[in-house]
C-alpha cells in the first residue's frame, strides 16, 4: 500500500519508485526503503507528501501525473542487469524526462538516470565505496539551500557513473567518486550517496559484506559512522529542486 505524509503547506507528492527492498533480517533495523525515506522527509520536509511504487516488482505509475515528482531508490541490481524491470525502469526514466517531470535519483537510481539518459555505469576502479565521505561541492546551484561548499553523506556502492549523458553536468564530487552528484539537464538530479540510511543499517551491511567489500575497507568504514553527516541539509536541497522545477 503506499505510504503517504500529510501536506501541511505544499501539496507536491514524490513517487518513490523503490528498486529493491531491505532484506527480512534487516527490517527491525528501520523497515523497508519506503520507511526509511518517509522518516527522512517526515524529519526533514514534512511538507512533502509520498507515494510508493514497487518497481522492482513491475509496479509502475499508470500516468506520469500520478505524482509531481518522482525519485528512485538504491538496489543491489546494477543498472546495466538485462532485467526486464529494470530496463522498463529506464524508459520511465526516459518518459520524465522527456514530460519535464523533476527527478531524483539516488544510488541506483543515480545510475539508472545517467544509463537510460546515454551515460555509462561500471564497477568503480576503487573498489567499493562505503561509510561516510565528503561531497565537494563543485558546482553551486541556486536550489542548494543551506549553501554549503562540503557535506558528509553515507555510502555503500561497488558502480558508480562512467560517463555522464548528454547535458550532464558533474555538482560534487568525493575522494573515490568523481560523479558523486550530477544534474542532466534542468530537471534531473543524481545522487551516488543514501542520505536515507541510518547508522544502524550501514552497520549492519557492512559487518554483513565483510567478504565481500574486504576487512579492512569495512573496519575503516565503521570507524567513519561517527563522523557527522548532513542529510538534513541534502534533503532540502532535494526538495528545492524538485519544488522549483514543478509546474
Amino acid at each position: 500500500m503506499p505510504l503517504t505524509l500529510p501536506c501541511n503547506n505544499f501539496p507536491m507528492k514524490i513517487g518513490i519508485l523503490e528498486c529493491d527492498h531491505v532484506l527480512e533480517r534487516f527490517r527491525h533495523i528501520a523497515g523497508d526503503y519506503r520507511e526509511m525515506f518517509t522518516d527522512l522527509f517526515s524529519r526533514h520536509a514534512p511538507q512533502i507528501a509520498l507515494r510508493t511504487f514497487d518497481v522492482c516488482n513491475g509496479e509502475f505509475p499508470s500516468s506520469l501525473d500520478s505524482c509531481d515528482a518522482y525519485l528512485a531508490t538504491g538496489s543491489r541490481f546494477s543498472a546495466y542487469d538485462d532485467v526486464d524491470w529494470i530496463h522498463a525502469l529506464k524508459n520511465l526514466v526516459r518518459r520524465i524526462q522527456e514530460a519535464k517531470k523533476p527527478f531524483v535519483g539516488v544510488c541506483f537510481g543515480h545510475q539508472i538516470m545517467a544509463e537510460a539518459l546515454g551515460g555509462k555505469v561500471a564497477r568503480a576502479d576503487l573498489g567499493w565505496g562505503v561509510g561516510v565521505h565528503s561531497v565537494e561541492v563543485i558546482r553551486p546551484e541556486d536550489w542548494m539551500r543551506p549553501e554549503q561548499s562540503s557535506c558528509g553523506l553515507q555510502y555503500m556502492h561497488q558502480d558508480q557513473v562512467e560517463r555522464l549523458p548528454e547535458g550532464g553536468v558533474v555538482i560534487g564530487r568525493s575522494d573515490h567518486c568523481p560523479v558523486a552528484m550530477f544534474r542532466a539537464g534542468d530537471s534531473m538530479l543524481g545522487i551516488q550517496a543514501h542520505p536515507e540510511f541510518p547508522k544502524a543499517y550501514s552497520e549492519a551491511l557492512l559487518l554483513d559484506r565483510i567478504e565481500r567489500i574486504g576487512g579492512a575497507r569495512v573496519n575503516e568504514a565503521l570507524a567513519s559512522l561517527d563522523l557527522q553527516t548532513d542529510e538534513s541539509a541534502v534533503t532540502k536541497w532535494i526538495v528545492e529542486f524538485l519544488e522549483g522545477r514543478t509546474q
